[in-house]
């Protein structure tokens, strides 16, 4: 793992929701909290096997895997389930590309899929967490976004109207919540 060391103890006693924490940055951040002290990382993803590798790999990190599609309210609600009624932390990392189309040939399919999974599911997974967060008086959220949103790059023009609503949903959670303890920021990584 890349970076800088561990900070032992930085998330001790911590529930976290990883979604994406199969692969790429997801399984990082997952790994990552578990190594700096959390207690319990609910970690979404769509791959049996990923997660199971995952487990497999770190037994004993205190991973609580869930297997859906966190684009479905039905896979949402046994995400936050599986916290078990107290969400420190939520790092929205799951999310797909486009296959890099342009306006022009871009298909309903691919723009309602897109934005299912790189819009709508942040959305209904920080629904779903603000109430644990505003009884607790605390909470962090991370959206992961993308350098697509801040500048023309070679993503497809439906990831990066996906990256760019990313952006306005935390900036507007940030916003409403600020006066509640509960933090909300977005990460815009390059190529990954």
């Amino acid at each position: 793992m890349s970076g800088h060391a561990p900070i032992e103890g930085r998330f001790a006693g911590q529930t976290v929701i990883v979604t994406g924490a199969g692969s790429g940055i997801g399984r990082a951040t997952a790994v990552r909290l578990a190594m700096e002290g959390a207690a319990r990382v609910v970690a979404a993803d769509v791959s049996v096997r990923r997660l199971e590798d995952l487990v497999a790999e770190f037994p004993g990190a205190g991973f609580v895997p869930v297997v859906g599609d966190v684009s479905r309210e039905d896979a949402v609600q046994a995400v936050v389930a599986a916290a078990d009624g107290r969400v420190d932390a939520l790092a929205n990392v799951a999310g797909i590309m486009d296959r890099f189309l342009p306006p022009g040939e871009i298909d309903d399919e691919t723009w309602e899929r897109v934005f299912a999974v790189n819009v709508t599911s942040i959305m209904r997974l920080t629904r779903a967490v603000l109430p644990l967060m505003q009884a607790a008086g605390k909470g962090a959220i991370v959206n992961i976004s993308s350098e697509a949103s801040l500048t023309a790059s070679a993503s497809g023009a439906t990831y990066a109207a996906s990256k760019h609503a990313v952006n306005g949903f935390t900036q507007s959670t940030a916003l409403f919540y600020r006066t509640q303890g509960i933090r909300a920021n977005a990460v815009a990584p390059g190529a990954v």
